[in-house]
């Protein structure tokens, strides 16, 4: 039997693993990491800009272990558990999250010093703080105005974590917070991928199991391109050594519900053009969370295979990484992930991942205890009437 403490580290540990993966590739197309990489195959690889100028990297350093903004995020969330001890929604993202992330320093991995995690981010991870600090508006409305990614589903796993064994608490606990953050089909990401990672704290849980939750609460594009992709992974698991055939086979399966391809990068001459790109649509998914489920598929929960083929599809590999990473590991504990690939971690971050998953799990274990408290209270209550 796999413990709760240990469920808790594995899903830390596999973000943080999927992240360091990935990190060192973002961006890349397929067809780039195979001619430089091959596949990567462990954290202890170098970052395809490593040798750029540091004008050209805008003064970060990955490879090597570090891991970026998906994981600092990831431990904001955990610590604003920790900190209220309930569960959360929007209004606890417009106070103590742009707290954790706008007034709290930390060491910041990728540029080797402390620095606040805002520093750091994306500009749509930075909408959080214009929104809620800047623009005061309706916590609920938060997103309102965002670019639809994935940077709400990235790091939405800890709410998986307090409604473990309860995915539809979840999915709703992820929409009312991450609403603070994101819209449309960047929101529903979220939802989701809470939901998966709460289906597997359920001990005997199977992949099929968290597809099948991930298909019952997604809605509109979200579920149609998880349907599509993890169709064609089964499909496609006799010949999962073929990764070439498997690339192409899943990109052009999201390509329906993403029109972004391998065109992930912004530039001046973009501007001015019109395109679907990133914004609101009840037709289009986040291509994130539907490859990382699709290589889970694949791979049958092996997190090691799902997270080195999923990384080494392309794009946003670093979140592709993330996502797998808390979903298996939430699902087979920490010793799903090799004990020297987690000495690099901590020595690469400096984040005492092991203290602050301790400190998270004993939290998480309290919202948990008192949620089933009080519905044996309900049920002592309702029954005398029904």
């Amino acid at each position: 039997m796999i413990s709760f403490a240990d469920r808790v580290s594995g899903v830390l540990y596999g973000t943080a693993f999927g992240d360091a993966m990935g990190a060192v590739v973002e961006k890349m197309t397929h067809a780039q990491i195979k001619e430089r990489y091959g596949r990567v195959e462990t954290t202890r690889t170098k970052w395809w800009k490593a040798d750029w100028p540091e004008a050209d990297r805008y003064g970060r350093v990955r490879g090597e272990g570090i891991v970026t903004d998906d994981t600092l995020m990831t431990l904001a969330l955990m610590q604003v558990y920790c900190i209220e001890r309930r569960h959360l929604d929007a209004y606890d993202m417009a106070n103590e999250l742009v707290k954790e992330i706008a007034f709290r320093p930390r060491f910041i991995p990728e540029f080797g010093r402390e620095a606040l995690i805002l520093e750091r981010l994306f500009y749509p991870e930075k909408h959080i703080f214009n929104r809620h600090a800047l623009a005061n508006c309706d916590p609920r409305e938060g997103g309102y105005g965002n670019m639809v990614n994935c940077g709400a589903a990235m790091y939405i796993a800890p709410v998986g974590v307090v409604n473990a064994g309860n995915p539809k608490g979840a999915y709703d606990e992820a929409i009312l917070f991450a609403s603070g953050h994101q819209v449309s089909y960047g929101l529903e990401a979220a939802g989701v991928l809470a939901c998966c990672v709460a289906q597997a704290f359920e001990p005997g849980a199977t992949v099929d199991d968290i597809v099948g939750t991930a298909l019952r609460f997604a809605k509109d594009g979200t579920k149609r391109a998880i349907a599509d992709i993890c169709e064609q992974a089964w499909a496609l698991r006799a010949d999962r050594q073929d990764r070439e055939r498997i690339v192409e086979a899943f990109h052009a399966a999201i390509a329906p519900y993403s029109p972004m391809g391998n065109d992930v990068n912004r530039s001046a001459d973009k501007l001015g053009i019109p395109s679907n790109h990133y914004t609101p649509s009840r037709l289009f998914s986040i291509e994130e969370l539907p490859m990382a489920l699709a290589y889970i598929v694949l791979h049958e929960g092996d997190l090691l295979e799902a997270v080195r083929d999923g990384v080494s599809s392309g794009r946003d590999s670093d979140s592709i990484g993330v996502m797998i990473g808390a979903i298996l590991g939430a699902m087979q504990g920490v010793g799903a992930i090799p004990a020297d690939e987690i000495a690099v971690l901590e020595a690469a971050n400096r984040q005492g991942f092991a203290a602050q998953s301790d400190r998270f799990a004993e939290a998480a274990a309290a919202i948990l205890k008192e949620d089933l408290s009080f519905q044996a209270r309900r049920q002592r209550q309702l029954l005398p009437i029904l």
